[in-house]
């Protein structure tokens, strides 16, 4: 599997009782694990699966910024 360099951001959820990781630089691309590494796994196959549905639909794919800068 690849691994993508956006951004993640990860945070445990009470609520879901799961770890979600968001990634900013892709609007609407979130993942969740029971573990924090299982969390990372899943959201590096969901980069994967958001950048194939960008494609089929003919838009652009950011390029990684690296970390982002939040006010």
């Amino acid at each position: 599997m690849q691994k993508y360099k956006y951004e993640l951001i990860i945070f445990w959820s009470d609520g879901d009782r799961r770890y979600i990781v968001e990634v900013p630089e892709l609007p609407g691309c979130m993942a969740d694990g029971l573990t924090y590494e299982e969390a990372i796994d899943n959201a590096q196959v969901v980069i994967s699966e958001w950048m194939e549905t960008a494609l089929g639909l003919g838009r652009e794919i950011p390029k990684p910024k690296g970390k982002l800068a939040y006010a």
